[in-house]
């Protein structure tokens, strides 16, 4: 993968180069997030992993207008250990995960070829090729979704999300299944991200898309 590390501390940014160019990434660095957003103007990488705050300005607010903008890069967010707060708003910004800094080299290497493996989304069973969900209408074969006729940004996650709970629509999916099937995975982590992106979803398309059926899971209504 093709990751670009923005950090505004010189040996951050070098320690997490080494690490990952051992594990055969290719890696860019910017030093603050003026120089990201030109390296990711010329090339959008497949990975980021950027500080929570920088000298010019916040990680996670670029993190949400690179959401906002549509791109589907993953984001790894490092947040300092005590600073849980900025850990929920990195995931509710769109961070696919938050690294805990001072963080260790093997940890770091472990979290980025965890998410090179989810990156590939599941194929769905066999969803419909266009699904209206009320004033929202999904072309999954276009991976495109408006509401009001307007298009909709929605990353990979939210995406696998929207889709699997669609193709299942009249039906409760457990909390469980959804985190098994998409993040293969039952974590604190796993479950604060899929929080975060069923309370975006909501923003994005209308609050009544999805229902949370207390102690179990979401549904999308049939009709």
């Amino acid at each position: 993968m093709r990751v670009l590390v923005v950090h505004d501390d010189g040996e951050v940014r070098d320690l997490v180069r080494r690490a990952l160019a051992r594990e055969g990434h290719g890696v860019a660095l910017a030093r603050s997030l003026t120089e990201a957003r030109r390296s990711v103007a010329e090339r959008v990488p497949d990975l980021v992993v950027v500080d929570v705050t920088l000298g010019d300005g916040s990680g996670v607010a670029w993190c949400s207008k690179l959401r906002r903008a549509g791109h589907e890069l993953l984001i790894i967010m490092l947040v300092a250990r005590a600073e849980w707060p900025r850990r929920f708003a990195a995931f509710d910004a769109g961070a696919d995960d938050v690294l805990a800094q001072p963080f260790a080299v093997p940890e770091l290497q472990a979290r980025v070829r965890a998410m090179a493996r989810r990156a590939v989304v599941p194929a769905p069973l066999a969803p419909p090729t266009l699904l209206a969900l009320g004033q929202v209408l999904v072309d999954v074969s276009a991976r495109r979704a408006t509401r009001h006729g307007a298009e909709v940004a929605i990353t990979p996650r939210e995406w696998a999300v929207l889709v699997y709970l669609s193709e299942r629509r009249g039906s409760v999916i457990a909390r469980t299944e959804i985190l098994e099937r998409i993040w293969r995975e039952r974590t604190e982590k796993s479950n604060a991200s899929l929080d975060a992106i069923i309370a975006r979803l909501r923003r994005k398309l209308g609050a009544e898309v999805i229902r949370t059926i207390r102690g179990t899971g979401y549904a999308i209504d049939a009709d």
